[in-house]
């Protein structure tokens, strides 16, 4: 997931004219708008979904045709981690949360330790599922960062390895598919895939579906994309195909302020622990990552994958109504869609989602380190230069203002 967005002093608040602006743009669009699966070695006490009440642990879901079941909610670690004894790990994992995802990118590398020095502690590496990824982009690039990985975090494999953040169709080919066969041949990794953040999962979804060779994929997926025919038609072609579909960014994060737009009430799940069950509830995805980033968190959010207790048809409603009045401040990353509208290489997907970063949350400084090493004359677009990309958003997003919020607060 992307966390939950709970830090409301670390964000900036919209001036009161945006927030006039955003009402009523709001409420206009609102009116319009084969094999038996065992649980990995060392969690066998664990339970699937429709686990009896007072049964400890996370539910489970098969990982494709893997032939292994997997817990419904993951730790991810893009946060920080305390390196001696880190609260949020431990207590994850007491809680039945016993796979984090990592990347060798993770705070330059403190997630890969801070997860190694875990692991010294509960001196069981069977009982943790770990995932780590590469953003090398090739293929010796691929089988160099495993060993770095492996390294880093002080074991002789992975439960999952993945090419992080990918926007290539190449990187489906033959070349980078032997990679991931070598690798588990070899014992280094149990699983093989990819995840990606831009607009063309589509795309990397359907070629993956045909080509084979890739076990598991870790894409943006929450309840703002229920109603994409295409994205679903791709998540039906993966999931027949065998492949693993796990979910990140399923908060769907606006500024909390504008959430507020809709008085979001459940008598059993707070917003967060709501949009978590939205995706829960596509029987098709496997697990969700999470990036909880505190014990509070944590017991949020293992609640909610516990309960038994589905979304009403209220709580979904209000869901679909903050889905329609947020929409022009939630960028699905579909940069092809934006950028290709421009004669000149510019970037518009990236930045709205460091933008997204800052503002939602608290990663201030990865925001700003992560915006400043885009180009400055990629990120220099003119608002005439931008006319045809709004046009072209299918959220409605007012790309001018967002990219102009950007500068101010990130270069």
């Amino acid at each position: 997931m992307s966390r939950n967005c709970d830090n409301d002093e670390r964000k900036p608040a919209p001036s009161q004219p945006e927030r006039r602006r955003f009402l009523k743009a709001a409420l206009a669009s609102a009116t319009t708008a084969g094999t038996v699966a065992i649980p990995f070695p060392g969690l066998a006490e664990q339970r699937r979904v429709g686990q009896p009440p007072g049964v400890t642990g996370i539910p489970h879901r098969p990982l494709g045709n893997k032939g292994i079941t997997v817990p419904l909610l993951h730790l991810g670690t893009s946060q920080y981690l305390d390196q001696t004894y880190d609260k949020v790990l431990h207590r994850s994992f007491r809680e039945g949360v016993n796979w984090f995802d990592t990347a060798l990118s993770y705070g330059w590398g403190s997630s890969h330790r801070a997860i190694a020095n875990f692991l010294t502690q509960i001196k069981n590496r069977k009982d943790l599922w770990l995932t780590s990824k590469s953003g090398s982009g090739s293929v010796s690039g691929l089988i160099r960062d495993i060993d770095s990985a492996l390294s880093q975090l002080g074991t002789d494999y992975l439960d999952l390895y993945l090419m992080h953040g990918i926007d290539d169709l190449d990187m489906l080919g033959r070349d980078y598919l032997a990679v991931g066969e070598k690798l588990k041949k070899q014992g280094k990794t149990r699983f093989f895939g990819f995840s990606c953040h831009d607009g063309n999962v589509v795309e990397l979804m359907n070629r993956a579906a045909k080509v084979g060779g890739i076990d598991a994929i870790l894409f943006r997926y929450n309840f703002r994309r229920y109603g994409d025919l295409e994205l679903n038609r791709a998540i039906d072609a993966c999931h027949r195909a065998g492949i693993g579909l796990l979910a990140m960014k399923t908060q769907g994060s606006v500024p909390r302020n504008l959430e507020s737009v809709v008085d979001f009430r459940s008598e059993n799940f707070t917003l967060g622990q709501a949009k978590l069950k939205s995706v829960w509830a596509d029987e098709r995805i496997n697990s969700i990552v999470s990036e909880m980033d505190s014990v509070r968190l944590v017991r949020e959010n293992v609640a909610a994958a516990r309960s038994e207790e589905s979304l009403t048809a209220e709580e979904s409603h209000q869901l679909n109504q903050l889905a329609a009045l947020t929409a022009g401040y939630a960028c699905n990353g579909c940069n092809h869609l934006c950028e290709n509208t421009i004669a000149r290489k510019v970037a518009i997907a990236a930045p709205l989602r460091y933008l997204m970063y800052f503002e939602c949350y608290g990663k201030r400084e990865r925001a700003q380190d992560l915006y400043r090493a885009i180009p400055a004359a990629e990120r220099t677009v003119s608002d005439k230069e931008l006319q045809n990309a709004c046009r072209a958003c299918p959220q409605g997003i007012d790309i001018p203002a967002r990219l102009r919020r950007a500068r101010e607060y990130l270069a």
